[in-house]
């Protein structure tokens, strides 16, 4: 397992929770209703939740401990009585059907076992709740990837990617499609977005790459992990340059879920 950064994370993760605020519009809210984020991270895009909830509340689940704690530490979850976190992996959903709305912002990606997420979903939903989930889709940062695999290959990295295996579970309407109806959700739309990553140039783009390529970074010895952080950062902006305003892009896809359960 690889260990996350959440104060470098919530410093540098300003698109991510733009495209959680528009996510966030998108449920419309009430109000009152019981909330689940699932991989809340620093907690930030939860903590926004909570305050559209004034009779509501919402829990934030992460699998990191270090994004838990940080959540913990900083959106004091202690004394907001509609805000609360907890460590549990989103594979591992084990709750009674409680909650109206079940929400995740660019998390889901992190795992491949998506059917045994929305298994856990649907037993944790209330009767009609709101299933609205956001993650990487198939074809997302693909020339980052491409970048990234080729600096892998060079004599200087290859040693450390000789037994390494990670995959991201970047996937398409068809096979959520069939695991939402496998799951015994009632599918609504699905379907895959475009969006462009902007980024505030070189020193921006390492940021986020920094803070979001753990399993490839932590390959790397430690006192390296600098080293391959600028590489890949400028092998890709020698590719893809820099904009009028020295601005860098990635091109991202993004898979949007919105379901329901019908029981």
């Amino acid at each position: 397992m690889f260990k996350w950064n959440a104060g470098d994370y919530s410093r540098s993760s300003s698109e991510q929770e733009k495209w959680a605020t528009e996510l966030i519009a998108k449920l419309k809210l009430r109000g009152d209703e019981r909330i689940l984020d699932i991989g809340c991270g620093d907690g930030k895009v939860t903590a926004a939740i909570a305050r559209l909830l004034t009779e509501g509340s919402v829990l934030g689940i992460d699998s990191s401990p270090e994004m838990i704690f940080f959540a913990c530490q900083t959106r004091g979850c202690d004394t907001n009585k509609n805000l609360s976190f907890l460590k549990i992996d989103a594979r591992e959903l084990d709750f009674q059907p409680e909650f109206d709305v079940v929400f995740s912002n660019a998390a889901l990606h992190w795992t491949t076992e998506h059917l045994k997420v929305l298994q856990g979903i649907k037993k944790c939903l209330r009767p009609f709740g709101k299933v609205l989930l956001q993650m990487g889709g198939r074809g997302n940062t693909e020339a980052m990837l491409t970048v990234v695999s080729t600096i892998m290959g060079k004599s200087k990295w290859s040693e450390y990617f000789t037994n390494f295996s990670f995959k991201y579970g970047f996937y398409g309407p068809e096979e959520y499609l069939a695991w939402l109806e496998m799951a015994g959700l009632n599918a609504i739309r699905v379907e895959l977005i475009p969006k462009d990553m902007v980024h505030g140039g070189e020193e921006g783009l390492a940021a986020w790459f920094r803070t979001t390529w753990l399993p490839y970074i932590q390959a790397v010895p430690q006192h390296l992990q600098e080293e391959f952080i600028y590489e890949a950062v400028k092998t890709y902006i020698g590719k893809y340059p820099l904009d009028t305003q020295g601005r860098a892009h990635v091109q991202m896809m993004r898979l949007e879920v919105e379901a329901q359960n019908i029981q």
